[in-house]
């Protein structure tokens, strides 16, 4: 159910959210001090491409607190307002919750990308 969860995602939109976080991480990367914030980035892209199955652990310690806070003042704000937006309009129909609900963790994680892991399901 998850394989057919993934490619209605990609489908019905997913890309264009993996292409966004793509792009913030290649232009974190073209500065060398931005490395740490375009990797995470790359990281993410990979999970919204497939959502389904997999469920994101947050934890991290004050090094992720301060890479969160300059993250989220500079990239986290646009992503995560992107995310609830298409969240919301996907929930609009009963159909269309479980996708909703895909960009509504994606918000979260938008939000505190460091110290977060990406588990199984």
């Amino acid at each position: 159910m998850k394989t057919l969860g993934n490619i209605l995602w990609i489908v019905l939109g997913g890309w264009i959210v993996a292409l966004t976080w793509a792009v913030t991480g290649l232009i974190w990367c073209i500065t060398i001090v931005g490395i740490p914030w375009g990797m995470q980035c790359f990281k993410f892209a990979s999970l919204t491409l497939a959502p389904f199955g997999k469920d994101v652990a947050f934890g991290g310690g004050a090094g992720s607190l301060l890479l969160n806070i300059i993250w989220l003042l500079i990239s986290g704000i646009p992503l995560a307002i992107e995310c609830v937006i298409l969240g919301a309009i996907f929930c609009i129909t009963i159909i269309g919750i479980p996708w909703g609900m895909q960009y509504f963790k994606i918000a979260k994680l938008a939000l505190l990308p460091f110290g977060a892991k990406i588990v199984s399901q």
